[in-house]
């Protein structure tokens, strides 16, 4: 479309300070919701101008979404085609090449990169692509287009089933979008290669946020017992597994998840890897496993535990803010003296100081005292708007337990 085409919003008078100072988003509330503007399908591309016809720039507009416009650019004479979305790609993989060797990473974080509602992880010459708003739906053509433009994709799966998509209206499907999956696409880190599946498993089937983390787990697994909560497709079990240069890796490595698939996937890279005569992999409930291991009287020197959102909306954060108490009750006393206890969140709702105070309550209910030796969040990957501090979605910890 034409940019002189695109339809016009307006915010209202002395709204627009916030979005002058670099906001993305712009809230239905601060808008002049005319006719013309409740007419408009969802995801369509539109100019937004202040109220005395300043530009503000060019986004998409969902009126059915609290989160009415996300911006794409400042420019109001921007035109949202197939070449400004390739244009963003390689802006994109530049910002990573200095913290990557291999092309393996999160090309795309949303507003991080300037693409609204898009998330897209690369597997080498495969991408698998959310598109989690309706501007990102009604764009996943032209995105398309420019991912075969700018990297000659061996294939491209659309995995659009996200529960946020019903925020903007959205239903929930999965496709390949392009090429082929045989043989399937594989990630590699530390040194170990993982099959994903792309259509089946988990998000995009992997999970390049806690990728620096790993690292830090793997160099503190030389000759350990470690229980891995929550292994997903084992990569902290495997990296445990098989350590890092000149250290060796763990004596032994217990993965649990109540994903079949999930465990079936950590168990055949294990074998791919040789390293199956050090994991071991079981389908159980994190909880429950958790109480029979310390009834047990199991100990172990590393305990990772990575669990799901348990902060899914605000409505959650009391339950889900004590959910990670009680894994820290749990988990803590599996700990051998001295040994040490990572945990993660990923929930954006559950504010950094609340976690860590959840997991101290935790601690003490535990009748362990610890201490905190690291701390971190996403990798490089994963930019954060600086206007968004939600962005910064994950953050973890790493104790070592008296």
């Amino acid at each position: 479309m034409p940019v002189s085409n695109m339809p016009v919003l307006r915010v209202q008078p002395r709204e627009d300070r916030r979005i002058r100072s670099g906001h993305p988003w712009i809230y239905a509330n601060e808008l002049v919701l005319d006719t013309t503007a409740k007419a408009l399908p969802p995801g369509e591309a539109v100019r937004v101008y202040d109220a005395h016809g300043g530009g503000l720039g060019v986004g998409s507009f969902n009126l059915h979404s609290l989160i009415a416009v996300r911006l794409f650019d400042r420019n109001i004479e921007t035109r949202i085609d197939a070449a400004f979305m390739a244009g963003k790609l390689a802006r994109a993989a530049e910002r990573r090449r200095n913290f990557f060797e291999q092309p393996y990473y999160r090309l795309v974080h949303a507003e991080g990169d300037g693409l609204p509602g898009f998330v897209i992880d690369r597997f080498a010459d495969s991408f698998v692509v959310q598109a989690n708003t309706a501007g990102a739906e009604k764009l996943t053509p032209l995105l398309i287009d420019a991912l075969r433009s700018e990297f000659k994709p061996r294939a491209i799966v659309l995995r659009n089933d996200s529960p946020v998509r019903r925020l903007e209206g959205l239903g929930e499907t999965i496709a390949l979008a392009d090429g082929a999956l045989e043989p399937a696409p594989l990630v590699e880190e530390g040194g170990l290669r993982f099959a994903l599946d792309a259509l089946a498993g988990q998000k995009t089937g992997w999970y390049f946020d806690l990728r620096f983390a790993r690292d830090l787990i793997a160099g503190l697994s030389a000759g350990a017992r470690v229980l891995d909560c929550y292994c997903h497709t084992g990569a902290f079990a495997l990296r445990a597994a098989k350590g890092v240069a000149g250290k060796g890796g763990a004596a032994a490595v217990l993965g649990i998840d109540r994903s079949e698939l999930g465990v079936a996937l950590a168990a055949k890279a294990a074998a791919e890897n040789g390293l199956d005569a050090i994991c071991r992999f079981e389908k159980a409930d994190a909880f429950e496993r958790l109480e029979s291991l310390g009834a047990a009287g199991e100990r172990f020197d590393l305990v990772i535990t990575d669990p799901p959102n348990f902060v899914k909306s605000r409505k959650d954060l009391g339950p889900g803010s004590r959910a990670y108490r009680k894994l820290a009750r749990l988990a803590v006393p599996l700990v051998a003296p001295g040994g040490y206890w990572f945990v993660a969140c990923c929930a954006h709702l559950l504010p950094a100081e609340l976690f860590a105070k959840e997991v101290a309550a935790g601690l003490s209910l535990a009748g362990r005292e610890g201490r905190l030796l690291a701390q971190g969040g996403a990798g490089p990957d994963h930019p954060v708007h600086p206007h968004l501090p939600e962005s910064a979605y994950l953050k973890w910890l790493l104790f070592q337990v008296d």
